[in-house]
């Protein structure tokens, strides 16, 4: 193993980290070895890496010294932060302060930083377009990792910035999925009208990363948005209708009405869609499909995914047609 680059992998057992942990097993040059990090190394997850030959180590993105042995010899580090365990953006902002510290200290040499916009840039928090949460974001999810951008410039570290998109595998684990209307024909309802939703498979987003590393110095510094496919959401009902065998349509619920939905999260992610909405243009260009696939030539399409994951979206026990 000495002879390989190490790449600690923060989320090792999670969605995107899991993506990358997979991507470096899998390649034949093994240039690359990988260092998983969890909480809990006795999780079935991580013994389940362990199993694989995967180095895996304890460390807590709450606690910076932990980070700091986890992080040091390795090449390069993943880090992502989850917002969904604690809907706490300055928990956000502690954690990636803290692997940004930490990375400085073990004198990492390649960063990728799982991260979003900083929405505040485009919507003022003085604007009435949509309501200011929490007393100071318009989406706390996006602010919190755009404004967390700024500590590994701040501590110097070489890092890429990887813009990611709304994860196809919200159909399945974040209530997301298609639901009997009052007709009970099933539909899927963002408040985004017209608009195209960039979207990804959770697990191309590590894949991608990996890409990343493996080109080299030269993403150093770079923003890099990743999409598997540019899709409105009656596009996405027609691919789901085809996938489900089942009638799948769209309704574009207005931000007010999402937001006031009540499930938790609903005024952050009201707030998301309409941003996506309301700077479509933008957050598109922002997301290449061409880059994506230059640095993971097999990220899934939306229509791939369904062919790969659809069983696994719940589905009501009856549905009308």
């Amino acid at each position: 193993m000495s002879d390989k680059k190490v790449i600690a992998v923060v989320g090792a057992t999670g969605a995107q980290g899991g993506g990358l942990v997979s991507a470096i097993l899998e390649d034949p040059s093994a240039e690359f070895a990988v260092r998983a990090l969890t909480r809990n190394p006795e999780s079935p997850k991580a013994k389940e890496l362990a199993a694989k030959g995967v180095e895996v180590v304890a460390a807590d993105l709450d606690d910076v010294q932990s980070l700091e042995r986890a992080f040091a010899g390795a090449y390069g580090v993943f880090g992502v932060t989850n917002f969904w365990e604690h809907f706490s953006p300055e928990t956000e902002l502690a954690q990636a302060r803290n692997m940004a510290q930490a990375a400085k200290t073990a004198d990492v040499r390649h960063f990728v930083w799982s991260t979003l916009e900083d929405t505040r840039a485009l919507v003022p928090l003085d604007s009435d377009a949509m309501p200011t949460l929490m007393g100071k974001y318009k989406v706390p999810h996006f602010d919190a990792k755009g404004e967390a951008d700024g500590f590994f410039r701040e501590f110097g570290v070489p890092t890429t910035f990887l813009l990611t998109s709304f994860y196809w595998d919200n159909l399945i684990h974040f209530g997301m999925s298609p639901q009997p209307g009052p007709d009970g024909v099933l539909t899927i309802a963002f408040p985004m009208d017209e608009a195209k939703l960039p979207g990804i498979a959770a697990e191309d987003i590590g894949r991608c990363a990996y890409g990343i590393f493996k080109a080299g110095e030269g993403y150093i510094g770079k923003t890099v948005g990743i999409a598997g496919d540019h899709l409105s959401g009656p596009e996405m009902a027609v691919a789901l209708s085809k996938a489900l065998g089942k009638p799948v349509r769209f309704y574009a619920i207005s931000p007010d009405a999402y937001r006031a939905l009540g499930f938790p999260g609903a005024d952050d992610l009201g707030n998301m869609f309409q941003f996506k909405r309301d700077f479509n243009e933008q957050f598109m260009a922002a997301r290449s499909l061409e880059t994506t696939r230059s640095l993971y030539p097999a990220t899934l399409t939306f229509e791939l995914w369904l062919g790969k994951y659809a069983g696994q979206i719940p589905m009501p026990e009856a549905v009308g047609t």
